[in-house]
């Protein structure tokens, strides 16, 4: 089992009104393990997954266990225009103890399942991106057998690196693709802003060998908006649902400094939210994570601010 850790009420502050004009006058708290989730609002589940061991197993810069709160703090100063049948729960943190992601993961994909159960949209802060591997199962086991999920990525990486060494922040999309591949079922993948300076051969290889839809970095702007959309409602009409993950460190570095894998060639945030403009009116989204946040190396907390921004688009959006 994973350490779990309530809701700190501390992390949500800001401007008072009086009115629920900002989040932190509109957010409650919940526990996983005694979900209150109220039927007729519409609500939208927040849950931080506290870890970097995934990070530390592939050698990247330690830190990103602290990303959840730090988004928390950034999001409860922005404005509230919810409606009054919205529910915003705050469920607390899932938080690696002794190394064991395995258990993490797996508590991950439990409690997104029940989420889910009762009704709530899940809306995941990282942490690294293994996260995505328990994401992933934890709708996936929600959803009837014969319902198609696919996986859309902004990414700079693929994370289809081999596990053979244990699961990391690099293997989440391997380790899907190889379980679907057991049960004679193909991944359902979409990378976007893939950069060729990040990846392997091999990892290209691998990728085309399982079909997975990709744009490199250099494609994904908004100067190729009309061929980004495109590809995103070709691949969208090929499932049934939607999990949208956001690894911060695929913009760049100009506005995501704060990241375990930083770099100036990254794509920039005006593509990012016409993507999930696009995927949210399909009416397909069951579950979004943003991850990779790293406040040790954050520059005036702007990229808990873009992370913050970007949940606050989708919150709003859905």
């Amino acid at each position: 089992m994973s350490h779990y850790t309530k809701a700190n009420k501390e992390n949500w502050f800001g401007r008072v009104s009086g009115e629920e004009l900002y989040l932190h006058e509109k957010i409650r708290f919940s526990s996983i393990k005694d979900p209150i989730i109220t039927p007729e609002h519409k609500t939208i589940a927040i849950l931080g997954y506290s870890s970097d061991e995934g990070v530390k197993r592939n050698l990247g810069r330690i830190g990103a266990a602290f990303g959840p709160n730090a988004i928390r703090k950034q999001l409860g100063k922005m404005t509230n225009h919810l409606k009054e049948n919205s529910q915003l729960l705050d469920f607390g943190n899932l938080e690696c103890e002794e190394d064991d992601l395995e258990a993490l993961q797996e508590d991950l994909s439990n409690t997104i399942t029940t989420l889910l159960d009762k009704g709530a949209k899940p809306i995941v802060l990282g942490g690294s991106h293994d996260l995505a591997y328990g994401h992933y199962n934890g709708l996936k086991n929600y959803l009837k057998p014969d319902k198609k999920l696919g996986i859309i990525n902004f990414d700079a990486h693929f994370d289809l690196r081999a596990n053979i060494d244990g699961n990391n922040s690099g293997t989440p999309f391997y380790q899907i693709a190889i379980e679907q591949e057991a049960k004679n079922e193909s991944i359902k993948y979409m990378a976007l802003g893939i950069r060729k300076d990040a990846n392997t051969r091999v990892l290209f290889d691998f990728a085309e060998s399982r079909n997975v839809n990709y744009l490199l970095q250099e494609h994904f702007n908004i100067n190729y908006l009309e061929h980004v959309q495109l590809r995103l409602i070709q691949f969208m009409e090929d499932v049934d649902y939607i999990y949208t993950t956001i690894d911060l460190d695929g913009f760049s570095s100009a506005y995501a400094p704060g990241v375990s894998a930083a770099s100036p060639m990254g794509f920039s945030p005006d593509i990012v939210l016409e993507s999930l403009k696009l995927i949210i009116e399909s009416g397909k989204l069951l579950g979004l994570d943003v991850v990779e946040l790293n406040p040790n190396y954050d520059i005036d907390d702007q990229t808990a601010k873009l992370a913050a921004s970007l949940v606050h688009y989708v919150i709003h959006k859905i």
